[in-house]
């Protein structure tokens, strides 16, 4: 692989690398803004390598091209940063971390370099600035012209899904910059979909109880150290900018707006200036997000826009998110890698952390840490759910310090291999992700933490799981057909492990509770072998383990959801409703519409994408 580039300036920049290196592909043929787009660049997403990233270049109705999965692969998330290795670049913001107060005169000098590459990082005021060589104010505004996104079939409109939203607090005058998404109400209004634990949210917040108007500045289309930074889960009041100017090392160039008081990235490709009311909200929403479910229409805050400025020829920014893999996740896997030597600072027991895709980020992390003392494991599930962004994890596992975190297989053996089902998983309360579903309230509900690291002698052994033979399949049948007329289809994974896996589709009629089911499946005493039974809806491919991981990490309230016995368990993973005590909207999953399916594959030679047809 080539010597990456250390910083680009701007998107553009950042397009001609990936043009040069063979990993964009250009899309001449006409396209609809509305699907199309998303259907191709779900099946480049979902393709070997996470495919290309794409640059259409004739879109319906906007004079303006439009990239997405510029950041879907691991590849591009380099490139996109400037490093060979994401770990490597892990180690340099580590470095920062580790730096102690110098103990002599050689120390101080050596921190010298370190000190001059922040004070390079620092963001710099520009005169000029690319972004505003097109002014559009009053009547001139219209966001029509902008090809904006219709995602999915179900979304509530347009939605612009890779902004950089600045904001400033009202109190502090810090600065703040996040990703929220934005969708198109009419020619000048959008939503502002912050949620609660974000920046945003807080500084809006500080307005509201001043009752003043909150000015926000919009920088769609920014180089991609920025537009990574925005996503990263800093502290409050931890200065974004900054951190794009040290991962670039070069400093971003920040423009004052020419209608709000706020500054913005000056190499933006398009900027939306404007203000939000805080006594002025809106139902938003329906969205395809990244859990790959709907998010349900919500009350919030709208965005006025007052000015909207561009380059001469700007490139639109966009992403796709949904059921994973998808661009978000390598944005995730970048957050994961940069922020370990960060959690190490806190918790220096910990070696290496993994945030499986399949758990959309918030829903499950696995660790592997050195254990020192009885009950570390458990203290430590505690610190992580009490420690900033990680709060919203659902589900944490733990295993030793000498467990490489790859391949996922190996890591799942492991864990079933080792965990005691009766002792070694603990329950716990606490504050959940919006976008969580399952939960039967919303933003809490519970936690579980899985202990698979090995027990120290004052721990006392495991207990001993008996070897029994596994039954054949017409038995295995029988069993599952005397607990339950509804139990369907079953499969058994090949995984080598002491705690066997029986993954079962469960026909719900509305009536029959996963718990009813649950406990009628631990009294068959010819399915003893099986410690761990699955349900999963009976649509659900059993085959398909990334799905049904997806499924088991985004369908389940851990105190609900989970019946144990005896050192045996079962999931339960289906869609649930008022049987199950769920009185909550249970969102639909995101699936693309049969129309424009068939529409893109009729038109795949044109558009040049046969090989992701292929492999999607």
């Amino acid at each position: 692989m080539p010597k990456m580039k250390t910083a680009f300036q701007n998107l553009g920049e950042f397009v001609s690398e990936l043009d040069k290196a063979g990993e964009l592909l250009r899309i001449s043929a006409p396209v609809s803004r509305e699907l199309e787009i998303s259907r191709i660049t779900d099946l480049a997403s979902k393709a070997a390598g996470g495919g290309k990233a794409l640059l259409f270049e004739n879109v319906s109705g906007s004079t303006f091209p439009v990239l997405t999965n510029a950041f879907g692969s691991e590849r591009r998330m380099c490139m996109a940063l400037g490093t060979d290795c994401l770990d490597e670049l892990g180690g340099r913001i580590g470095a920062l971390t580790r730096t102690g107060p110098p103990k002599s005169l050689r120390d101080l000098m050596s921190l010298v370099p370190m000190g001059m590459d922040i004070l390079k990082s620092l963001p710099r005021k520009a005169s000029t600035a690319p972004c505003q060589e097109v002014v559009l104010r009053g009547e001139q505004i219209d966001l029509s012209t902008l090809p904006v996104l219709k995602c999915w079939p179900q979304d509530g409109g347009p939605f612009i899904t890779l902004p950089v939203v600045f904001t400033r607090s009202l109190e502090t005058g810090r600065r703040n910059a996040g990703m929220y998404r934005l969708q198109v109400f009419d020619r000048n209004t959008t939503g502002m979909h912050w949620h609660i634990h974000k920046d945003g949210s807080h500084y809006f917040q500080e307005y509201k109880k001043a009752g003043k108007r909150m000015p926000v500045a919009v920088a769609i289309g920014t180089d991609p150290a920025v537009t990574w930074a925005a996503t990263a889960p800093l502290p409050q009041g931890m200065n974004e900018m900054l951190l794009a100017g040290f991962i670039r090392k070069s400093p971003v160039r920040m423009i004052r707006c020419v209608t709000i008081d706020m500054e913005v990235p000056a190499e933006a490709e398009f900027v939306l200036e404007g203000y939000v009311d805080p006594d002025e909200l809106r139902l938003e929403g329906p969205f395809g997000d990244h859990t790959g479910y709907y998010s349900l229409v919500g009350q919030y805050p709208v965005f006025h826009i007052t000015a909207i400025t561009h380059r001469k020829n700007p490139i639109y920014s966009a992403t796709l998110v949904g059921r994973p893999p998808m661009e978000d996740c390598w944005l995730a896997k970048a957050t994961e890698r940069l922020f370990l030597p960060l959690l190490q600072t806190i918790h220096p027991e910990v070696r290496d952390f993994w945030m499986p895709w399949e758990g959309v980020f918030h829903n499950i992390v696995v660790m592997a840490s050195e254990k020192e003392y009885p009950g570390h494991a458990r203290r430590l599930m505690s610190a992580v759910w009490s420690q900033g962004q990680m709060s919203f994890t659902k589900a944490v596992a733990l295993v030793d310090a000498d467990v490489a975190l790859h391949p996922p297989r190996k890591v799942l053996e492991t864990i079933l291999d080792e965990i005691d089902l009766e002792s070694d998983i603990y329950l716990s309360q606490g504050i959940l992700d919006v976008l969580d579903h399952s939960a039967p309230e919303p933003l809490f509900g519970s936690k579980i933490g899985i202990d698979a690291t090995r027990r120290l002698p004052e721990e006392g052994p495991r207990a001993p799981r008996p070897t029994i033979d596994v039954p054949g399949k017409e038995v295995i049948a029988k069993a599952l057909a005397q607990a339950s007329g509804l139990l369907g289809a079953f499969n058994l994974p090949s995984i080598v492990a002491k705690n066997r896996l029986l993954l079962i589709n469960f026909n719900k009629d509305g009536k029959t509770s996963g718990k009813q089911i649950s406990g009628e499946l631990l009294k068959q005493a010819v399915l003893e072998p099986f410690s761990i039974f699955v349900l999963l809806d009976s649509k659900i491919d059993l085959r398909d383990y990334s799905l049904v991981l997806w499924k088991v990490f985004n369908n389940v309230d851990p105190a609900r959801d989970i019946l144990k016995d005896k050192g045996r368990i079962v999931i339960d993973a289906t869609t649930k409703g008022v049987e199950d005590g769920h009185t909550r909207p249970w969102p639909n999953d995101i699936e693309m519409d049969t129309e424009t399916v068939k529409r893109v594959e009729k038109r795949a030679k044109e558009l040049g994408i046969e090989k992701f047809l292929a492999k999607g």
